[in-house]
């Protein structure tokens, strides 16, 4: 147990002196409909602790990683009633206004931002890297999850496998939000990031804004859903599906860059 404290005090000094936001006032903004928290702009280390048996490979090694640039992030992941608003039909199983939009795949959310582009007249909206979903998802933690490392306090933050495969989605925003006022961050359903998944990314990822592998087979989702266990609810887990994958506890969220 002291072994693992001196290490979490190695890993936040190696991850910089880049001061944490998660004291400061969260500002909330409104775009398209969309209600969004401005993430600032700073340094983390991305990836796990190598030091635990839940770890896999494609978690390591754990590494610097610095934000350039301010963004804005969506405070939820998308519901079923932004996709409805935009595209005009819902694909999702679960299905009620508030609950996050599911069974769209990778492809489906870029076409609906695409599509949310236009109408907002530029190109502003995407979503997040592998990179900005982590270091936003962190919320200036280095433990396995925002709130620290205690899974017991998980159900107070998240919305995950207690249920089994008998449960469903829930409604969004109706735990506690991070450090930095995201909710759902961790559980109610994966999200879809923009990157392409390498397992072996990690070991020569570049420090500033990485944006992930040039192709790929395989695109990377993040933060657990409703059926996951606890453990891969962690702020550092990596998964990947192909980009026509669709399941009933995938969907996303939205980016939008500042200006």
């Amino acid at each position: 147990m002291k072994s693992n404290h001196i290490i979490k005090i190695i890993l936040t000094l190696v991850a910089g002196t880049v001061p944490w936001h998660a004291a400061q006032a969260v500002e909330y903004k409104s775009f398209a409909g969309m209600r969004f928290v401005r993430i600032e702009a700073g340094c983390f280390l991305m990836g796990g602790d190598a030091d635990l048996k839940e770890v896999s490979e494609v978690e390591l090694p754990p590494h610097r990683v610095c934000i350039e640039k301010p963004f804005y992030l969506g405070e939820t992941e998308v519901t079923q009633k932004q996709w409805e608003d935009l595209m005009g039909s819902n694909p999702s199983k679960y299905k009620a206004l508030y609950k996050p939009v599911e069974k769209v795949n990778w492809e489906d959310a870029q076409t609906f931002i695409k599509k949310l582009n236009a109408q907002e007249g530029g190109a502003v909206f995407r979503l997040p890297t592998e990179a900005e979903w982590e270091y936003a998802a962190r919320a200036g933690s280095t433990t396995l999850y925002s709130f620290g490392d205690d899974p017991k306090k998980l159900a107070e933050y998240a919305w995950f496998g207690n249920e089994g495969y008998h449960g469903t989605s829930k409604e969004v925003g109706t735990k506690k939000p991070n450090d930095w006022g995201l909710q759902d961050m961790h559980g109610n359903v994966w999200e879809w990031v923009q990157d392409w998944y390498d397992p072996n990314y990690y070991h020569n990822s570049p420090e500033k804004d990485p944006k992930g592998p040039d192709s790929g087979q395989f695109r990377v989702y993040r933060g657990g859903s409703w059926v996951g266990k606890a453990i891969n609810l962690r702020s550092s887990l990596r998964y990947s599906g192909l980009p026509v994958s669709r399941t009933r506890d995938i969907g996303f969220r939205v980016l939008r860059e500042t200006e």
